[in-house]
């Protein structure tokens, strides 16, 4: 009796440290999954907001051909002039419609360029993380480099685990190096070296 009451306890034992193991990988992938997610979601609304720029610069470049189109056709449907002059004077109002036409049609599409080109200089998570790291003397956690970023970029609404997804990234990669003390992890950057020599190089081309 008191061997199998031991090896019962044994067997509780097993389970409940494999249960617990298990709880811990469920939790883990979650978080993964879940920093996964927001890096998509960030991608997918800064896909949005390029769309959005692109339309508005096609209805812009439409709009401007259209309106060309009709001022140009106009003269077309006049009685042919019989002076000279008459003729030389619709000549120049013709050419000062097309220069109207040109002009806002240039204007149209100043606006949504201005808008697409502002959008092109906003950095990414990844360029400001490998920033961060860089100006940095020693290795940082990922909540140190969330809470810096969110401080200096309050309008990106930076996550801690968007932001060790993307460490994460940067180590696999070789653009940074991944430290464990205890049971935490710290990230520092890669220099310059190494990080050119693990980007791939283009393949020499053929001689003709």
């Amino acid at each position: 009796m008191p061997e199998n009451h031991s090896h019962t306890t044994e067997l509780r034992s097993q389970y409940i440290a494999q249960v617990a193991g298990d709880l811990e990988r469920n939790t883990k992938e979650q978080e993964r999954i879940g920093a996964d997610i927001e890096a998509l979601q960030e991608q997918l609304t800064a896909l949005q907001h390029d769309h959005t720029v692109l339309v508005s610069m096609q209805q812009a470049l439409t709009a401007g051909d259209t309106g060309g189109a009709d001022l140009t056709a106009k003269p077309v449907t006049k009685a042919a002039p019989t002076v000279p002059r008459q003729a030389t004077g619709d000549s120049g109002k013709s050419k000062s419609k097309k220069s109207v036409t040109a002009t806002v049609k240039k204007t149209a599409a100043k606006k949504p360029a201005a808008k697409a080109a502002k959008s092109a200089t906003k950095p990414t998570l990844v360029e400001l993380i490998r920033g961060h790291l860089e100006q940095q003397g020693e290795p940082r956690s990922a909540a140190e480099v969330s809470t810096a970023l969110g401080q200096s970029h309050p309008d990106r609404g930076i996550k801690t685990t968007v932001v060790r997804t993307t460490l994460e990234g940067l180590v696999a990669k070789s653009h940074a190096h991944r430290t464990k003390q205890g049971s935490s992890v710290f990230y520092s950057a890669a220099n310059g070296a190494e990080t050119a020599a693990a980007e791939p190089q283009p393949e020499p081309s053929a001689a003709k």
